[in-house]
């Protein structure tokens, strides 16, 4: 026996009664998304925000926003393992994995078996690398100061305590 139409046609492909008005959802800065909105959800909103806007910006370097982060820390920190940029990145370190063979397949990191625990690997950054990082953080510095553009130096600085407190305070949440 054959079914309907109104047995075979998917629920999404019904229309909601007339009554029935959309839901806007409201705009960033808008609403729960503005002012008004939890601190949480409001530093993930803009974290999301500055993401979506780096990678769009490192895209034609054929670098992502977590490969931009490892190339930093392997720059602030050389000699760092595997585990070491996972937790100072906050990727898993399986993320790292592959970032690393894919930083170290284009010739941008080096591996160096550790002086004393040789099963462990560090990590630095090649000439190559140092180079690439540099053409990625022009970019960011761009970035960087559009999001500080309507900050004075003091504001600055006391956003830079608070975000860095927070992440000291809550540490060991």
């Amino acid at each position: 026996m054959r079914k309907t139409a109104d047995v075979t046609r998917s629920k999404t492909a019904r229309k909601a009664p007339a009554d029935i008005a959309a839901v806007r959802v409201p705009a960033p800065g808008e609403g729960k998304r503005g002012e008004q909105g939890y601190l949480g959800y409001l530093l993930r909103q803009a974290h999301a925000a500055v993401r979506l806007t780096m990678e769009r910006t490192l895209a034609d370097l054929g670098v992502t926003s977590p490969q931009f982060a490892v190339l930093t820390m392997l720059n602030a920190y050389p000699g760092l393992s595997g585990a070491d940029v996972a937790r100072l990145t906050f990727l898993t370190p399986q993320t790292v994995g592959v970032i690393i063979r894919n930083l170290q397949r284009d010739g941008a990191i080096v591996m160096t078996p550790h002086p004393v625990h040789g099963r462990i690997q560090q990590w630095t950054l090649t000439p190559r690398g140092t180079t690439l990082l540099k053409a990625c953080r022009e970019r960011v510095i761009a970035l960087e100061k559009r999001l500080a553009r309507d900050l004075d130096a003091k504001a600055e600085s006391s956003v830079r305590r608070w975000l860095a407190g927070i992440a000291a305070d809550l540490q060991d949440d």
